[in-house]
């Protein structure tokens, strides 16, 4: 119990840490309205690299209808918010979101899951088209290829904040969990998991419903901090970079994908001066960073206050008579 508080208590002070960080970082008006814009960005791509990477990374499927399930949150929770500009409006659009993408997500799982590698990559892509066409011919309920616009702004980056820890600490139970570590075997073999009496379709769809809901927050939070969406923002390409940053920190990893979503960011502002060429160059760099690291980042490794905590440990001098 005493090692159960230290560790968490290691994790408390890491992330009010970070919160203090950027609030020092705002206030001071090191971070202006520009980086804020980027630092949003990034919350929400770890909110949905870290239910995609539970996904791919946790229980081996390929998928890439990740922005289908987006657009869904953030049109519940755009039209619940335009009908009802309130705070109520706002928690209800997240739930509606959560709650239609996770049917969403049930129903297409059940038959599809049972398809592996690129039938099922192909598979979830064609769930997104047909979400995205849907939104394209529901009138004036979504606006068309319109879109929505005049969304009230409820994101902030406190809500955004306390949206990231929470699905991290959602998604780490989940992994943790017995549920979860029958995912884990699925992964690893799922001929011999199903042999040893896991049902192996419930455990992908577990992992499938759970991505899908926390893709769905994600789009909440972002159409009610850009105050505008429509269709071509959950096209394919957004499904290919929540799979880079999934990919190049480490399928299985939840550090690497917090890692991966930083950096990225990063090097998204760093290149904004080159224009044109800032893709390419962009493209290279992964490239380039995939051949000499191809497992990703931290491959499956994660970064833990205990493991640190140990090293610390390991590393400090002995005193007189300890071994």
């Amino acid at each position: 119990m005493k090692q159960f508080n230290k560790y968490n208590l290691g994790w408390l002070i890491f992330i009010a840490g970070a919160y203090l960080l950027i609030w020092l970082g705002i206030y001071l008006g090191l971070i202006d309205a520009f980086y804020e814009i980027t630092l949003i960005t990034i919350g929400l791509n770890i909110i949905l690299a870290l239910g995609l990477n539970l996904i791919i990374g946790f229980s081996g499927q390929f998928s890439l209808g990740h922005a289908g399930f987006m657009s869904i949150g953030a049109y519940c929770c755009g039209i619940m918010t335009l009908k009802i500009p309130t705070m109520l409006g706002f928690a209800a659009g997240i739930l509606l979101g959560v709650a239609v993408a996770s049917l969403v997500a049930l129903v297409v799982g059940i038959p599809t899951l049972r398809l592996k590698g690129d039938y099922l990559a192909i598979a979830t892509l064609g769930v997104s088209e047909i979400i995205r066409i849907a939104i394209l011919n529901m009138g004036d309920l979504t606006n068309g290829a319109a879109g929505l616009s005049g969304i009230p702004y409820f994101t902030t980056w406190q809500i955004l904040f306390i949206f990231v820890v929470l699905t991290t600490i959602i998604i780490v139970n989940y992994i943790r969990s017995s549920p979860g570590r029958a995912t884990i075997a699925v992964r690893e073999d799922e001929i011999a998991a199903e042999s040893m009496g896991i049902y192996t379709t419930k455990y992908k769809t577990i992992a499938f419903i759970i991505g899908a809901a926390t893709a769905s927050i994600a789009g909440s939070l972002h159409a009610t901090y850009f105050s505008v969406i429509n269709p071509s923002d959950f096209g394919f390409m957004k499904s290919v970079d929540i799979l880079i940053i999934v990919v190049f920190g480490g399928l299985g990893s939840i550090t690497g994908t917090f890692i991966a979503a930083i950096l990225l960011g990063i090097i998204n502002i760093v290149l904004q001066d080159f224009g044109a060429i800032r893709m390419i160059i962009y493209a290279v760099a992964l490239i380039a960073i995939m051949v000499f690291k191809p497992s990703g980042l931290l491959g499956t490794k994660e970064f833990t206050i205990k493991g640190l905590l140990d090293r610390l440990h390991k590393n400090s001098p002995k005193k007189e008579g300890e071994e």
